[in-house]
């Protein structure tokens, strides 16, 4: 049995981003998933935001990480191909409490390190985006804002991992948690995993992880976000993010672009029990359409193309929970919520950094270049509209989603690249197939039947 210098559980952003590094020195490294796939959990639906981090609690290790992330994943985006869209976002003032508080946040943005929002009046809010509903008073710029793709993020982390020589085991869900003098042994649901030192970002299951470590220091509450997704015809509406003036209550709901060329409303937020409740909730769809009618009013008159919820690990207090256990070789990375699509290839170098005293963690010579990643991205050439690419490889003329525009060379590359989906949700994730209009309801049989023939 393999023996790993480090094993790191949990396959999202944080988890794919830590390996990735770690993976980049001279160690033996295995990346655990306890699902069929990376970012099969709250990796796969948030808002997807590329952020500033201006709104953060100053002095915070969750603002310092989603400062030095933001740019950090802006360059790994430009290396990789993921899609961004620097978009701005706007937040509007409804009251006059609210346009009071606008000041306040320009000036806890400047103590973030983020020195270009502006106070703008009630002109020009409506100026940047007409469609908003009467009665907005003012509002405050944040120019830097952006929308990205999570999924490709995310995959394109865990496949730079894999490319560095991380073994990415799927399906691994760790159960029982055995230490040893010099090493930790790992039973999980498909067998024992040896390693010296243990990442814990676990995401949802990371108090649960924790436990079995013996600690007994947090709960993490899943706190679920219901959004809606409106046709690709209500795009012009929202020509960037619309945020609300946060309370107490919350950050609140959002109007967004979608790097899909989309427009979204929500999340909502409702503390839950269950860490498997990802359906959509009635009282919740109506409590956004509520929302967006009084926002954007013409949104009222699109249609809704998806709705779709998911789980951040709220775990009751304002900042990440990062600590190294010397004395039992374990690192626990906990409360990453939705900052952690942003912040994620900091905490992989936090994390780096409090490992760096135990492990040699020098990248090698000669590492592989970073991915290129097949673009999602609405506002950037897709493969049906390149005439090269078509030339090239007519498999990518061949349009197999209409509502997506996605090719059956897409499908078949993501069939084959190094980290294959294991099941049609996967496959969409990598593609757009089957997230249209009709979705899957007359492209589902041809993917499926492709998705299968691919995968026998």
């Amino acid at each position: 049995m393999i023996t790993y210098d480090v094993a790191v559980i949990g396959g999202g952003i944080v988890g794919s981003a830590i390996a990735r590094l770690l993976g980049g020195a001279d160690l033996s490294v295995a990346l655990l998933e306890a699902r069929g796939d990376v970012g099969d959990g709250t990796s796969k639906a948030n808002t997807a935001i590329l952020h500033t981090g201006f709104d953060a609690k100053p002095g915070t290790l969750e603002s310092r990480l989603v400062a030095r992330g933001y740019h950090l994943l802006g360059e790994y985006a430009a290396a990789t191909g993921i899609p961004v869209e620097r978009t701005g976002a706007l937040l509007v003032a409804w009251s006059q409490e609210q346009l009071d508080a606008l000041p306040g946040l320009r000036d806890k943005a400047g103590r973030n390190g983020y020195t270009a929002c502006e106070v703008v009046d009630a002109a020009e809010v409506y100026r940047r985006v007409p469609a908003l509903g009467p009665g907005a008073l003012g509002g405050l710029t944040v120019p830097g804002e952006s929308v990205i793709c999570t999924w490709t993020t995310n995959l394109a982390l865990a496949t730079d991992a894999v490319n560095r020589g991380v073994r990415l085991l799927r399906h691994h869900r760790v159960t029982a948690v055995h230490q040893d003098a010099d090493v930790t042994r790992l039973t999980t649901t498909a067998g024992e995993v040896t390693a010296r030192w243990v990442v814990n970002a676990a995401g949802l299951g990371a108090d649960r992880l924790d436990a079995l470590f013996g600690h007994d220091r947090f709960t993490v509450t899943p706190r679920r976000g219901e959004l809606l997704v409106f046709d690709k015809l209500a795009r012009p509406l929202a020509p960037c993010i619309v945020l609300p003036v946060p309370s107490s209550a919350g950050k609140g709901v959002l109007v967004s672009p979608t790097i899909y060329g989309n427009v979204m409303v929500g999340p909502t937020a409702e503390d839950l029990a269950d860490r498997t409740a990802t359906g959509t909730s009635e009282p919740g769809l109506a409590f956004l359409r509520e929302k967006a009618a009084a926002l954007m009013p013409a949104l009222t008159k699109e249609e809704v193309t998806a709705t779709y919820a998911g789980l951040r690990a709220s775990i009751g207090q304002d900042d990440y929970l990062i600590d190294l256990d010397a004395g039992q070789r374990y690192l626990l990375v906990g409360g990453i919520r939705s900052t952690g699509l942003t912040a994620g290839m900091a905490i992989a170098e936090h994390v780096a950094g409090l490992l760096g005293e135990h492990l040699d963690l020098a990248q090698r010579a000669g590492l592989p270049a970073p991915p290129r990643m097949p673009n999602l991205g609405e506002a950037f050439t897709r493969p049906y509209q390149d005439a090269a690419a078509i030339a090239a490889d007519p498999e990518y003329g061949r349009v197999v989603c209409f509502c997506e525009r996605v090719t059956r060379g897409e499908l078949r590359d993501a069939l084959a690249s190094p980290v294959p989906p294991a099941d049609l949700e996967g496959l969409r994730r990598r593609t757009r197939a089957m997230n249209g209009r009709c979705q899957g309801f007359y492209c589902g049989a041809r993917v499926r039947e492709i998705f299968e023939g691919e995968t026998e």
